[in-house]
Order: C-alpha cells, then structure tokens, then sequence
C-alpha cells in the first residue's frame, strides 16, 4: 500500500486543477483520492472538482485501452511481466459471470462502484479480458467513472457534514 503522503507530495505545490488531475489519473487514487483533496484541502467548487477529476481519471484509460493487448501479447510470456499479467487478468476472470449476464451495466457498476481496485484502471484491464470494443469501452468506462465522482463527492461531503456536526456539539449538562 502506498502511503498517502508520498501521493500529496506528488501533488505539491502544482496548481490544483492539475493536482487534482494528476492524482486522479494514479491508479491507486483515481477519483476516490482525488475528489476529497479538490474538495476540501484544495477548496474547489464541486463542479470544477469533479470535471477536473473525471478528465483526469479517463487521461490513462485511452493508452491502456489502445496498448494494453498489444503489451499482453508482447510480454505475456517474459518475466516478470508474466506473473503480472497473469494477476491482473486472473482478477478480471473472477467476475466474467457478472459480464457475461449483465454486459455493458456490469462494466459501468464495477467501475462506478468506488471500492478499491473497482477503478476505471482495472476496468480498461476488464474491457479488454471480456473483447469488449475500444469505443464502447471508453464510453462504458468514462459512465462509470462518472457515476463514482457523483458518490464521491456526496461521500465526501457526507462525511465532512459529519464532522462538523460531532465536532458543533455541546456536551449535555
């Protein structure tokens, strides 16, 4: 696991908007790190938060929709990309019944959902284990990256009206 402040030291003392993008765009991060530091360490509207954050988000996916399969090809069987590959395509293969039942929606929800490793990083991975077309991939992809900032951003606001609210309250005498 990365330590977060090596990702905010990353980020520092770039203008926010490219902050926010850049650790948007960090597999780890996507938009569930970067939406909260645009919010509330950065300050931003949420509008500008969230383009910001979805631009960002979906800057990676294009190179690893167009050179993910050719890099697989490449370097399936050459170590120590092959035990890589291997993993990354292993964890896409355990949830082919959910694609192959649901198609186009269970690519937009496992994205869309913000849980660790449910990213628009490994839905790029997904979309290409499961053939699903460069171009309706990224549109699959860039809805379901969507989706998240929308919960994102009500989980971050959620959770900051909540501090604010424990932290406002007055002991009962």
């Amino acid at each position: 696991m990365i330590d977060p402040s090596v990702l905010f030291a990353i980020v520092a003392g770039l203008p926010s908007w490219l902050g926010t993008m850049i650790l948007a765009a960090l597999p780890i991060a996507e938009l569930r790190l970067s939406l909260p530091v645009a919010l509330i360490v950065y300050k931003l509207p949420p509008l500008t938060a969230y383009v910001y954050s979805v631009i960002g988000n979906m800057i990676p996916i294009v190179p690893i929709l167009l050179l993910f399969g050719p890099a697989h090809k490449l370097l399936d069987n050459v170590w120590p990309f092959k035990p890589f590959f291997q993993w990354m395509v292993g964890r896409v293969e355990k949830h082919r019944h959910k694609f192959d039942k649901y198609g186009a929606l269970a690519l937009i929800s496992f994205v869309a959902i913000p849980l660790p490793v449910t990213g628009a990083w490994t839905g790029s991975v997904a979309a290409f284990v499961f053939k699903v077309p460069r171009r309706q991939a990224f549109v699959m992809l860039l809805l379901g990256v969507m989706i998240a900032g929308v919960i994102v951003i009500g989980a971050t606001y959620s959770g900051v009206m909540t501090h604010e609210a424990l932290t406002n309250l007055k002991p009962a005498v």
